[in-house]
């Protein structure tokens, strides 16, 4: 059964072709290490919440836009021994590839797929 990695995060509106390319850099990686598939997708319209929502959970700032995020990979297994790999991997280290938005508001969470149709 397939696994999933989901990323919520608040990124600077102006740092969206800087965010892309990141992206773009991290997908190769990810793949490379047996991911198959990376989404990436810039919040479009993201209402705030009065109880909960996705600009509530990261504190998005009105200079800011939400992006949702996926990875799929083929099982928890093949996730977790990559996982090890890519955060090690040269190419995604801070001064190699400097995450353009604040990690510290970013969240994430692995899934086990439960329905797919």
């Amino acid at each position: 059964m397939t696994y999933v990695d989901g990323f919520v995060a608040a990124v600077p509106t102006a740092n969206r072709d800087k965010y892309i390319q990141h992206a773009r850099d991290a997908a190769v990686v990810f793949k490379e290490h047996g991911a198959l598939k990376v989404v990436e997708c810039w919040g479009d319209d993201v209402p705030e919440g009065e109880v909960t929502s996705f600009p509530m959970a990261v504190k998005c700032r009105p200079d800011e836009t939400v992006v949702f995020a996926w990875l799929i990979w083929p099982s928890r297994e093949v996730r977790d021994r990559a996982m090890a790999k890519v955060m090690e991997d040269p190419r995604l280290q801070p001064d190699v590839n400097p995450m353009p938005f604040d990690g510290k508001r970013l969240i994430y969470g692995g899934f086990e797929v439960i329905v797919e149709e």
